[in-house]
């Protein structure tokens, strides 16, 4: 099988819409029905909302309390939109950060989500998060673990990376297979 991925010279925000072009272009040509979407702030989440209508659209939002305590970056009249246009929100820790980052901040020490994440940044931040969703997603029963979905991620704002994948429960997390990648900046 021959497969065309593309490669963008930057990161961030300025790829998301060929981000999502790409996306919908794949999950199309194989009919896959879910596209998982990292959005800290809700925004590329209401975008992926235009682009991908007739998908079943997962936003994967920060943790409420990440860089905060009590603070939700995902503003509620974001999330209602979303919503609206039949998309879903999930909001819960990250599959690699939680307890994780406690142990590094209290002490001083790094565990494996760590390592894991550092591993998987390798190929860039957005592919860690691609992986990371997935696994979220899957924890909270809004994506399969038997079919194939996209994710869809990237860095602080906006997305510029996008895999094929076979989402897996964090607790499985090694049956998580990165099937194809569609798009992700050259690093």
């Amino acid at each position: 099988m021959e497969t065309k991925t593309v490669y963008f010279d930057n990161t961030g925000a300025e790829n998301t819409n060929e981000v999502l072009r790409i996306a919908r272009q794949r999950a199309q040509e194989l009919g896959i029905k879910t596209i998982l979407v990292a959005s800290t702030t809700g925004d590329t989440a209401l975008k992926a909302m235009d682009v991908l209508k007739g998908f079943n659209v997962v936003a994967v939002s920060w943790a409420t309390g990440l860089r905060e305590p009590n603070v939700q970056k995902f503003t509620e009249e974001k999330r209602k939109i979303v919503e609206s246009k039949g998309g879903k929100v999930l909001t819960t820790s990250h599959a690699f950060g939680g307890v994780s980052a406690a142990m590094r901040e209290k002490f001083a020490t790094h565990t494996i989500g760590d390592i894991i994440a550092n591993t998987l940044r390798v190929f860039g931040h957005g592919m860690k998060v691609a992986c990371e969703i997935s696994l979220m997603a899957a924890d909270s029963g809004l994506v399969r673990t038997d079919e194939d979905a996209i994710a869809i991620g990237g860095r602080s704002s906006g997305a510029d990376t996008a895999i094929l994948v076979r989402p897996a429960n964090s607790s499985a997390f090694f049956d998580l297979k990165v099937r194809e990648i569609l798009c992700k900046p050259r690093l």
